[in-house]
């Protein structure tokens, strides 16, 4: 955390101050997190429970995770980098099409600026 202080003023520098004096003070009472994982552990224990199964980690005992399905393969016509028929043309150039998917090429996007409308592209 980073904070700018060359914009703050004397008053709000001395607040800044304040509420950082008042923190430390909080996390000086704290007990050190050792200390609580221990109580914690322990009374989990006594109730028959572990901390991985209480907060986590560990699968609780009572309840089995559902059986693992097999992965689903993917066809070879939605692989990515598939072709698929052009859509758009340009009429300057009959060699330069686009299907529709990712970005617009240069002379679409460029006529597109012009004032043209995509559908004017249009393969039929």
């Amino acid at each position: 955390m980073s904070i700018k202080l060359d914009g703050l003023s004397a008053k709000e520098l001395e607040a800044l101050i304040a509420q950082a004096s008042q923190r430390k003070k909080q996390l000086a009472k704290r007990k050190p997190a050792a200390v609580v994982k221990q109580k914690l552990a322990a009374m989990a224990k006594a109730e028959g429970y572990s901390i991985a199964e209480l907060f986590g980690g560990a699968p609780s005992k009572a309840v089995k995770p559902p059986a693992a399905k097999p992965a689903k393969t993917r066809k070879a016509s939605s692989a990515k980098g598939s072709k698929v028929p052009p859509k758009f043309r340009n009429p300057a150039n009959s060699a330069q099409t686009w299907a529709g998917r990712g970005q617009q090429p240069n002379w679409l996007a460029a006529e597109i600026a012009k004032g043209k409308s995509l559908a004017d592209f249009a393969i039929r």
